[in-house]
């Protein structure tokens, strides 16, 4: 796992590096006029959808929805996708619900877009176009250098589909950013080391960021076997805000943008009801470069992938290979 986190700056340069080509082969097949984009996946794939969804919404001014797969494959449900930009998304390409659902996603009228690590998968060949991620072999049961490079894909597809909350000075300094972040393991050791006795956690977010808590949370509990709830932090408003009572842990990701206001609102809240709060954020506990809003996600979740993995190691298990866990799941 450690291995393949500090890989991360060389393949999102690398990703970066073919932004333009990436740019202009979605626009070639992409539907015209647009009517929206459907996305399917599973695990930290919809996690890497989550902040696609919303920077596809905000780029192309079109629908974009998250598909249930269970809805095409088990409920035979006949919905009309023309018009649509269908995109599978999956590391290895091998789930056989997420080739199924894209085949399915065509056959009723949408363009198909595969992002995916493998380009002789299942799933790249199911696709009138595939994004290969090029990140290499990721052996670690928990998705590390995928994920960042997938969230990097999604943006790389709204920059083609519209205009984006980042400039292309952010895509250049990027893969800096995130090599700054693995260079300063220290704060992840240091709240690892105050979490270890816990065994239960909420990750919250607001907007662009939301996606990335969700896999914040999916990171701790894979390799440290914690309870952590990801929510965004308006729906921990709605009732599940009960649960925080004096000394409970909060992670919460915050950054510049729209949400800032509304998620630090909720940090004084959450202070006040006597939680132990901490934030993954430009100055917080576990600190965050200075970087647009829209490609902050990405080095939230590698400052995301730091903690989990000090935090297995210090309730002694193994992050590499979280006991019952295989890297390809077959739904």
């Amino acid at each position: 796992m450690a291995t393949e986190m500090a890989q991360q700056p060389a393949v999102l340069e690398a990703l970066a590096g073919r932004s333009d080509a990436i740019a202009g082969a979605v626009r070639q097949v992409a539907p015209r006029p647009l009517a929206g984009t459907a996305i399917v996946a599973r695990g930290s794939s919809d996690h890497a959808s989550v902040y696609g969804r919303y920077l596809l919404e905000l780029a192309s001014g079109r629908p974009v929805s998250l598909v249930a797969p269970s809805l095409h494959l088990l409920y035979r449900a006949r919905v009309d996708y023309t018009g649509q930009l269908a995109i599978a998304v999956s590391q290895s390409g091998r789930t056989p619900e997420i080739v199924r659902t894209l085949a399915a996603l065509r056959a009723s009228g949408a363009c198909g877009l595969a992002i995916t690590n493998d380009a002789a998968s299942e799933l790249a060949g199911a696709a009138d176009l595939p994004v290969v991620l090029g990140a290499g072999e990721e052996r670690a049961v928990p998705a590390t250098k995928t994920v960042t490079a997938q969230l990097l894909a999604f943006a790389l597809i709204a920059r083609a589909l519209g205009d984006v909350p980042f400039a292309d000075e952010d895509l250049r300094v990027l893969p800096g950013a995130v090599a700054a972040v693995l260079g300063d393991p220290e704060p992840a050791r240091a709240l690892a080391a105050e979490l270890a006795g816990e065994d239960r956690l909420v990750v919250t977010a607001r907007g662009l960021l939301y996606g990335a808590a969700l896999e914040a949370a999916l990171k701790l509990q894979e390799t440290s076997a914690i309870s952590a709830d990801g929510l965004s932090a308006a729906d921990l408003r709605h009732g599940p805000i009960a649960i925080v009572t004096a000394g409970f842990p909060v992670l919460v990701l915050d950054g510049p943008g729209p949400a800032h206001a509304d998620v630090a609102a909720l940090i004084a809240d959450l202070r006040a009801r006597g939680a132990r709060v901490w934030t993954i954020a430009p100055g917080g506990d576990l600190p965050l470069p200075d970087l647009h809003e829209g490609l902050l996600p990405i080095v939230a979740v590698v400052r995301a992938q730091q903690l989990a993995r000090e935090l297995a190691l210090a309730r002694d298990r193994d992050p590499d290979a979280p006991a019952g866990l295989r890297k390809v799941t077959a739904t």
